[in-house]
């Protein structure tokens, strides 16, 4: 009997197993039934096309993009942080967690029996206002799941300072949510993250926005063409449920090693699969909805991290089904599969996230000019 610890994204995940997980194995971009993809990866650096649409490989060498620094003469915007306390907030309240990971369900394969425990969380809020932003306008923004829990992230507010002068992006607002503790099934973070429901864009919405508008003296847009969100691991599949259940909030949404699989809990018969029914049910069964997604995987992204084996626990096959059924509905959407990369892509991303957060931001004409 081992016990293995993975990191997701910023989150823990305890694993508790018969036999130690093999590591993932390294997938091909032209595995049988991936989708076709256009290979990039003749030239280091080389990001697709801001305005295509559709599946690209990239890697294995990556080159961290220059707008990952910051530029002398570049306006600098400013970084302010806050917290808030589960006790003040009527969502979300109080908060769970677990002391150890569940076990399969006899009755029902697809899910966990899971022990969890109530507990007070203090969340952290990491805002990023652009430079001359003036008081009073109304400003398009980004939620970024996973936000810091201490000290800001220089690179985002580097990536931001250096898109917005160079007008490949508007001048947003950026709002990095830190996760309320642990991750995956029991936890704070996987109910907030897995949940199939508009329970999270009800939560940002009703508790998390109004704090910014006030601490940090912005005023935010309500038109969703000028939202977008943005998340790794879980706080991918995040992103997307939110977008999703909520279009009329949000509807830009991008994700990394997004965790389009079985992590829902507690179980839900209406989405029995969890985050992996997109694929499986969601998207192919429901009229085209206004979003704009961009998805990316690594080729040695997570493989069967779970205890159960259901077969929806393949992050690299569910990004692969996610692109098919987005190409067949014809959403906008573009996907890279990373080659020489693990679950987070960190390598990858430091090259394509500024690409990235242009082609999700690509085509907004704010709303009084529509």
């Amino acid at each position: 009997m081992t016990t293995k610890r993975t990191l997701l994204g910023t989150g823990l995940i305890a694993l508790v197993a018969t036999a130690t997980f093999a590591a993932p194995p390294v997938r091909k971009f032209d595995a049988p039934g991936a989708p076709k993809f256009t290979r990039l990866d003749d030239e280091p650096g080389r990001n697709p096309p801001v305005d295509a649409v559709g599946n690209y490989v990239i890697g294995p060498e990556y080159t961290p993009a220059p707008e990952n620094r910051a530029v002398e003469g570049v306006p600098k915007g400013k970084t302010l942080q806050f917290t808030i306390k589960s006790t003040e907030t009527r969502l979300l309240n109080p908060g769970i967690a677990r002391k150890k990971f569940g076990t399969p369900d006899p009755d029902n394969p697809k899910t966990l029996i899971v022990e969890t425990h109530e507990i007070d969380y203090v969340r952290q809020i990491t805002v990023y206002v652009p430079a001359g932003y003036e008081r009073g306008t109304v400003a398009p923004f980004m939620v970024v799941h996973d936000g810091p829990k201490a000290r800001p992230n220089q690179t985002i507010a580097n990536i931001l300072d250096n898109l917005i002068a160079q007008k490949r992006i508007p001048p947003i607002v950026c709002i990095q949510v830190a996760n309320g503790g642990g991750d995956a099934q029991g936890h704070e973070r996987g109910r907030e993250y897995d949940t199939m429901s508009g329970l999270y864009a009800e939560y940002i919405e009703s508790e998390v926005l109004p704090r910014v508008e006030k601490n940090c003296r912005v005023k935010l847009t309500d038109d969703p063409d000028g939202r977008a969100v943005m998340g790794s691991s879980s706080g991918g599949s995040a992103a997307l449920i939110m977008a999703w259940y909520r279009p009329d909030l949000y509807r830009r949404v991008l994700t990394t090693s997004g965790t389009f699989v079985n992590q829902q809990w507690p179980f839900d018969p209406k989405t029995p699969g969890g985050a992996w029914d997109f694929h499986e049910t969601l998207v192919p069964n429901t009229p085209k909805k206004p979003l704009r997604i961009f998805i990316s995987v690594g080729d040695r992204d997570l493989l069967n991290p779970n205890v159960m084996r259901d077969g929806m626990h393949d992050w690299v096959e569910a990004n692969h089904r996610m692109a098919k059924v987005l190409a067949a509905k014809g959403y906008p959407y573009q996907y890279l599969f990373c080659q020489n990369s693990g679950h987070g892509i960190r390598n990858a991303k430091a090259q394509f996230l500024p690409h990235a957060i242009e082609w999700v931001w690509h085509g907004y004409e704010p709303k009084s000019a529509k």
